[in-house]
């Protein structure tokens, strides 16, 4: 599943090539048909993102809800048309770009009302401006789940994903296995902070980046990390330790990141 970090990436660039054109909008599946011929012909006003949903919004007070889920994939190419990749179940056409979305978890059309009840379950989202990092950690301190699986539930604090958890608290000294509740203000901010500055980051470079001395090549970063999906920790050296939380997978170095227990 796309951290939070691309569909930030997707947003931005989808928002300056869609906003402010009247939008051609079909489905080459079939399964968004009634969708996309609704929305067809409508100025599109914004592409945002809210953790790891896009929201692409038209005059009318419409909007189009993509979630990627875990197999969702975006492409983006400039006119004329080309023939579909695989089962696309929308597409948007500007005035000089078409944008392509398969197999997402979520296509719908939503009004005003269900935009506002979709992004009220969502939690603050570390790369929004106008998020409040206080909403996070007021549920966070109240909460017996383990930060490890707390940072994780997007009602909670969105755009984080599997890799970034892991990479952040290990950073922030942090064993994925405290409580909530045993998380202080200071390391709370700790968290947030890190995470900010890492997806936004990844937004300005399209790729997680989360090791001290990234390689860049020439197009791109490469992308590594510190203890995701590692043997040893680069600080101690010390075997890092797989478990699953929430049946994903998840790394802690013991040594850098005592055990609450």
């Amino acid at each position: 599943m796309p951290e939070g970090h691309t569909i930030h990436r997707a947003a931005i660039d989808h928002h300056k090539v869609l906003a402010g054109d009247k939008l051609t909008i079909q489905s080459p599946q079939g399964r968004f048909a009634e969708g996309s011929q609704h929305l067809s012909g409508k100025l599109c006003t914004a592409v945002e993102a809210f953790g790891k949903h896009l929201v692409y919004s038209f005059e009318t007070g419409d909007s189009l809800h993509i979630h990627l889920g875990l197999f969702g994939k975006i492409r983006k190419h400039k006119l004329p048309l080309k023939e579909p990749r695989g089962t696309v179940r929308v597409r948007l056409i500007s005035r000089t770009h078409v944008i392509d979305i398969n197999g997402p978890s979520i296509c719908e059309v939503l009004n005003i009302e269900e935009l506002t009840k979709l992004t009220a379950r969502i939690g603050p989202d570390v790369l929004r401006s106008d998020a409040n990092p206080d909403l996070a950690f007021k549920r966070i301190s109240k909460s017996k789940s383990s930060i490890g699986s707390l940072i994780m539930n997007q009602t909670v604090m969105a755009g984080i994903g599997n890799i970034y958890r892991t990479e952040i608290l290990w950073r922030q000294a942090v064993h994925p296995e405290t409580l909530g509740k045993n998380i202080d203000r200071q390391t709370f901010d700790r968290i947030w902070n890190d995470a900010k500055a890492l997806l936004t980051l990844g937004v300005k470079h399209n790729a997680i980046i989360t090791e001290r001395g990234a390689i860049r090549s020439k197009r791109k970063y490469r992308e590594d990390f510190n203890i995701f999906a590692k043997e040893t920790c680069p600080d101690c050296k010390g075997e890092i330790t797989r478990f699953e939380i929430n049946g994903r997978r998840a790394f802690v170095c013991e040594n850098c990141q005592p055990s609450p227990y």
